[in-house]
């Protein structure tokens, strides 16, 4: 396994709607290993394919934050087939948008049809944080950031200061 470099908005490939994925090949079970080898170490509850440079509709989430047993969900063309009316905020962040938050309204629970490791097709129901967590990183799969939902003027800020931390990483390098 690998620590797979994460992205960083402004970018665009960030932005690209990821292609489904249809034969289960070593490499993507390799790639949804990575990813979430990736993702706890950077330390974070989702990560999206494209996050890591590849353009593939797969998604790894784990909302336990080291709290209790650790709960992978490795989902491959993850798809919501139901969302529920009542909505529910959080403080959202992103491993691609270092150090930015904004309170998101999601659907509080959603119903979500995928493809494990072994190819199988599975549905489950999820709420709360976790269903938040999917939601988000399924919007990444179609070139969307949880910026795109707030206000525009909170969004530009956020841009802004990802534009100079971009930078500044850019000139210590």
């Amino acid at each position: 396994m690998a620590i797979l470099p994460i992205i960083v908005a402004p970018d665009p490939r960030l932005k690209v709607k990821s292609a489904p994925i249809d034969v289960v090949s070593k490499d993507i079970i390799k790639l949804m290993d990575d990813m979430l080898e990736t993702m706890y170490a950077a330390p974070g509850i989702g990560l999206a394919a494209p996050q890591v440079g590849v353009q593939k509709r797969v998604i790894v989430v784990d909302v336990s934050m080291g709290e209790e047993e650790p709960n992978p969900f490795q989902m491959i063309n993850p798809e919501i087939v139901w969302l529920s009316d009542t909505l529910f905020s959080y403080e959202e962040g992103c491993l691609s948008l270092p150090e930015q938050f904004a309170d998101v309204e999601r659907p509080d629970k959603a119903k979500i049809r995928y493809k494990d490791k072994s190819g199988q097709e599975t549905l489950i129901d999820v709420e709360g944080l976790l269903s938040v967590c999917v939601q988000h990183e399924i919007d990444h799969l179609d070139g969307i950031l949880f910026v795109d939902h707030i206000s525009k003027i909170k969004k530009n800020v956020i841009m802004r200061k990802l534009k100079k931390f971009k930078k500044s990483s850019q000139n210590n390098a």
